[in-house]
């Protein structure tokens, strides 16, 4: 007998799926008093598109209405998503961006390649937009692709302002498809994301409704024995660290969301049967990873951030806010679902691809939760992680990869004994309260497809399966290394570059036309997908071999990544985690190439 939710059980699923009619209420004045007059009218699904090289786009705020309470969005045009804007390679467009909101606004034309001043991130590139002005982008489109655009201003990215950008190729198309859709995921909160924000600054696992428990342990116990069992409780606590620690906003404020829709809405893209179907997916979420899959399809890889790859047949997907991934199918049946889980398993957004509208295929059901292990805190085996409690470092292990003692020189850096590995560098400010640990051997693999995805019988797109056609855009090797560490403390929810926060910061200079090794080195447990605005980044293979050229790149717990780049674009950008929040509470760095 199936049992009918009753009272807050009703409620969590309607806050979890959302409503079948949530989105944009059409037609009605942005009040309150009208949304909430006007639940369950016809929704928004989807964006529509707009073509050519002229542009008006208007920002303002609308009423919405995902989980059964109205509330107030930030919008382009008046949809959630924003207009998808087609473009092509070597027009020039022009696009008139007007501010109806009370508050300064901005676009930023994300993994686009233009001058500085289009880039359209307030203080550094430009001061923004104020109300009541318009303001105009104007650039050539010099590449072709998926991309997205969205607000660069306060938390208006959360509240709804993202939309995709499809750049057609001058020369024609190369990838072979009978018709295409546009998947843009993303992530809802009915709350003030500031006071989500304000939560987690008070309480940073206030979201986290997994922790673990008794239960936990008497299975790690009956695996690894009651001892190790007790050494492993023992180790988080002491590191006021959880293993599940996965995600800062979780299902429990987020409806997650497929082109504006949610899980009860149930988006629905078109095909006939024998056609090769071209899904263009977006990550457009503020807070939130994306395992996606079909079930029942296969999944072939064409382009990554825009650029074409070598095609690769797989599974599913992992990608962080700012990445997309273009694929194509080949459906047969009359329905599939497109189901996208959460890396923390608290929800998740779907859609149908069918034959036509109404038509449903199971949703499978989230997978387990799969809590963070020993190499995602310590990185490389046999390494060693300070984990700063308050601010004494802990010693795991001892070892470097050769078995020799670690020791510690000035400042607290590692140091291996003579013969041993080069140590991993530290910087002085990396040892105060904002960061709550150090990995000193990181792990440089690209092949991990990442927690809750690694054994779980589908084949899981890495890192290491990507390979850009066409080789580097700049043969050089590189003239110089910069190495920054990823930092931060949980308990605090401090995020920061090398353990200093961006108002503390001095920006990173690069030399104009100079080719250099960028060296990101993740000293947390959590994932952080990085953009550097202005500039590809041309991601290395652990044996130094170009890999993939990409505008967002996810750094894994304890992990280190290399990527080459080209400073050939002068002016001030922005370099930062694309979590929202982790961006806002200071994972942000400006850079200078001149």
């Amino acid at each position: 007998m199936t049992r009918v939710p009753t009272g807050p059980d009703l409620r969590r699923r309607r806050f979890v799926q959302g409503l079948a009619a949530g989105g944009v209420m059409l037609g009605l004045a942005p009040s309150l008093a009208a949304a909430a007059s006007s639940v369950g009218r016809t929704a928004a699904t989807g964006a529509p598109g707009l073509h050519g090289t002229e542009f008006d786009l208007v920002i303002a705020e609308s009423a919405v209405n995902f989980t059964g309470q109205p509330r107030i969005a930030t919008t382009i045009n008046g949809s959630i998503p924003a207009p998808t804007l087609h473009w092509r390679e070597g027009d020039t467009v022009t696009l008139r961006v007007t501010n109806r909101l009370r508050e300064a606004t901005s676009i930023h034309w994300h993994g686009i390649i233009l001058p500085y001043r289009m880039d359209g991130v307030p203080g550094i590139s430009f001061p923004g937009i104020p109300p009541g002005e318009t303001f105009v982008y104007r650039f050539k489109v010099g590449q072709s692709g998926t991309y997205w655009y969205h607000s660069h201003s306060g938390m208006q990215e959360q509240t709804g302002m993202y939309g995709a950008i499809v750049i057609d190729p001058a020369g024609g198309e190369t990838i072979r498809a009978d018709r295409e859709h546009v998947i843009a995921l993303s992530d809802w909160t009915d709350e003030d994301p500031m006071r989500v924000f304000a939560k987690l600054k008070s309480h940073s696992a206030y979201y986290n409704y997994h922790q673990p428990t008794a239960m936990d342990f008497f299975r790690d116990a009956a695996h690894e024995g009651v001892a190790a069992a007790f050494d492993k409780r023992r180790m988080w606590n002491r590191m006021r660290m959880s293993p599940t620690d996965l995600a800062d906003v979780s299902g429990a404020t987020l409806t997650y969301l497929m082109n504006g829709t949610t899980p009860a809405g149930n988006w629905t893209g078109l095909f006939r049967p024998g056609e090769r179907v071209r899904l263009r997916f977006v990550n457009g979420a503020a807070n939130s990873f994306y395992d996606v899959r079909i079930p029942g399809l296969k999944l072939t890889v064409m382009q990554a951030d825009g650029v074409d790859v070598e095609p690769v047949t797989v599974d599913e997907f992992r990608f962080g806010p700012g990445e997309t991934y273009d694929v194509i199918v080949a459906p047969h049946d009359e329905a599939y679902t497109i189901f996208a889980q959460p890396m923390d398993r608290s929800g998740y957004a779907r859609g149908t691809l069918a034959v036509r509208e109404g038509l449903n295929a199971p949703v499978p059901a989230l997978d387990p939760i799969e809590q963070l292990t020993m190499a995602d805190m310590m990185g490389a085996m046999g390494g060693m992680a300070h984990a700063a409690a308050g601010h004494s470092d802990m010693n795991h292990g001892g070892m470097n990869p050769g078995g020799q003692p670690m020791a510690h020189g000035a400042h607290g850096m590692a140091m291996p004994a003579a013969g041993g590995s080069p140590p991993v560098r530290h910087a002085r400010t990396e040892y105060g309260p904002g960061t709550d640990m150090r990995v000193d051997m990181p792990r440089t693999n690209l092949d991990d497809p990442g927690v809750g995805l690694r054994g779980n019988g589908r084949r899981s797109l890495t890192l290491a399966d990507l390979h850009t056609l066409g080789g580097p855009l700049d043969p050089r090797g590189p003239e110089r290394e910069i190495e920054l560490h990823l930092t931060g403390n949980m308990e605090r929810y401090t995020w920061a570059f090398d353990g200093l926060p961006f108002g503390d910061s001095t920006p990173v200079h690069f030399r104009y036309g100079e080719r250099l090794r960028v060296i990101l080195h993740n000293d947390t447990m959590m994932t952080h997908p990085m953009h550097l605005h202005g500039m590809w980044s041309e991601l290395e293979s652990p044996a130094g071999e170009f890999q993939a050229r990409l505008h967002t790149i996810a750094v894994q717990p304890a992990q280190r990544i290399s990527f080459l780049v080209t400073a050939d674009a002068r002016g001030r950008w922005a370099w930062h985690c694309h979590l929202m929040f982790h961006m806002d509470a200071g994972m942000f760095r400006e850079v200078v190439v001149a």
